[in-house]
C-alpha cells in the first residue's frame, strides 16, 4: 500500500484498494490483491488499467478505461448512446450508470458526446458535472483525434480528400448539406482510402468538426453513401448494420492534462466486405 500510494500520486487509499480488489495489480507477473503484500528490491509492479468490469454486459458495451474522473467505453452497433424523449429502452448511458452505481450508490456518470445508434466504437463519459463541463467547453482544443472507419458504396477513386459544407436539420429531423453559410453550420470531414474493392471502399474518416450525422451526410455528398445507411445511403444493407465505426479517440485528460489515446480494431466484417 505504501509503495502504491507513493507511485500513484493521484490515487487515494480507496482507489488503490479498488485496484487490488479488481485484480489489476501484478507483482512479478502474478496478480496481488492484498494491500500488505511484501515488496522486495527488484520486484516489478504493474498496474493493468484496462479490465473487464463486473456488472457490464460484454455484448453491448465494454469498459476500455476508467479512473476517478472519466470512463471510456466501446459501444456496439444498435445500442442508443442515451435515451431521447420518452424512450425507456436500454442505452449505453443506462448500462454504464448501473455499473458505477453498483460500485457506490452515490456515483453518477455524465454524457460528453454521442454516437449514432447504429455506429459502433469508442465513447467518453465524465464522472462529475465539473469534468463534463471542462470537456465540453474545451472540446475543440482538447480532442486531438476522432477517427472513424467506414465502408461506402462504390469505388472511391481519390486516395484522399476533404469535404466542406454547411449542415442544417429539417423539421423532419433529416440533416441537409449546403454551400450557403447562411443556412447551416460549417462541417469539415477528411477521408483517406484504406482499401477499395469492386463494390465497396473502406475509408478512414477524421472529423475536424462534430455535427449530427456529419460523416453520413458528407459521404452522401460525394456520391458514396455508407453501406447500410437507410437514411442517407442507397438502402443496401450487406452487413445488417451501418458500416461506420469510431475507431480512435484521443484527447487531453481534463484534470491531469495528460495525452490520452484509445484505439479499437476495424470490425472484421468491414474488411471482409472489401
Amino acid at each position: 500500500m505504501q509503495f502504491l500510494l507513493q507511485q500513484l500520486k493521484a490515487k487515494n487509499r480507496d482507489n488503490i484498494k479498488s485496484l487490488l480488489r479488481n485484480r489489476q495489480v501484478w507483482v512479478n507477473g502474478q496478480i496481488v490483491s492484498q494491500f500488505n503484500h511484501e515488496l522486495l528490491p527488484g520486484h516489478q509492479v504493474m498496474i493493468k488499467w484496462e479490465r473487464t468490469a463486473e456488472g457490464l454486459p460484454g455484448r453491448e458495451i465494454r469498459l476500455v478505461y476508467e479512473d476517478e474522473y472519466i470512463v471510456v467505453i466501446y459501444k456496439q452497433a444498435g445500442l442508443l448512446s442515451i435515451a431521447t424523449g420518452a424512450e425507456k429502452e436500454v442505452t449505453a448511458y443506462s448500462l454504464l450508470s448501473a455499473y458505477v452505481k453498483n460500485q457506490n450508490p452515490g456515483n453518477r456518470i455524465f454524457v460528453v458526446h454521442r454516437l449514432d445508434r447504429d455506429t459502433s466504437g469508442l465513447m467518453l463519459f465524465a464522472k462529475s458535472t465539473n469534468v463534463q463541463s471542462l470537456l465540453q467547453r474545451s472540446w475543440q482544443t482538447s480532442i486531438s483525434e476522432r477517427t472513424y472507419v467506414a465502408v461506402v458504396n462504390g469505388k472511391v477513386e481519390e486516395p484522399e480528400g476533404t469535404i466542406r459544407s454547411y449542415l442544417y436539420e429539417s423539421k423532419s429531423l433529416i440533416m441537409h448539406s449546403t454551400t450557403d453559410p447562411g443556412k447551416g453550420e460549417l462541417a469539415i470531414t477528411h477521408y483517406r482510402t484504406l482499401k477499395a474493392g469492386k463494390e465497396y471502399t473502406l475509408l478512414e474518416v477524421s472529423l475536424e468538426t462534430g455535427k449530427k450525422n456529419q460523416i453520413r451526410v458528407h459521404m452522401q455528398d460525394i456520391g458514396h453513401g455508407i453501406a447500410g445507411d437507410r437514411k442517407y445511403g442507397t438502402g443496401d444493407n450487406p452487413l445488417g448494420r451501418l458500416a461506420l465505426h469510431a475507431s480512435v479517440l484521443a484527447f487531453l485528460h481534463p484534470i491531469t492534462g495528460k495525452p490520452m489515446r484509445f484505439a479499437s480494431k476495424i470490425p472484421a466484417a468491414f474488411l471482409k466486405l472489401v
